[in-house]
């Protein structure tokens, strides 16, 4: 004899396990989406869009040189600051 609890634990496992199988049919159509070739470039679009779309403002990485005529020697002087001496 089953009892009630036992009945509500086999009703709720027969729940899941649907669950799990349907959850099983999506992963396997999403695997097959995500097979198809999608350019580097496509990509680098659709990520810089959502992260424009969550409020993520990308930072420039470029190299800089100033501008003034003595950007050379103030280029030396903060190597030589930052070397180590041995």
């Amino acid at each position: 004899m089953v009892t009630k609890k036992d009945q509500e634990l086999l009703d709720l496992v027969k729940t899941l396990s649907g669950r799990v199988t349907e959850m099983e049919r999506e992963i396997t159509s999403l695997k097959l989406v995500n097979a198809q070739d999608v350019s580097e470039e496509t990509l680098i679009a659709i990520a810089a869009s959502v992260a424009a779309y969550l409020g993520y403002a990308g930072e420039k990485k470029q190299t800089r040189f100033a501008s003034l005529p003595t950007w050379t020697k103030g280029t030396r002087v903060a190597q030589l600051n930052h070397m180590p001496v041995r």
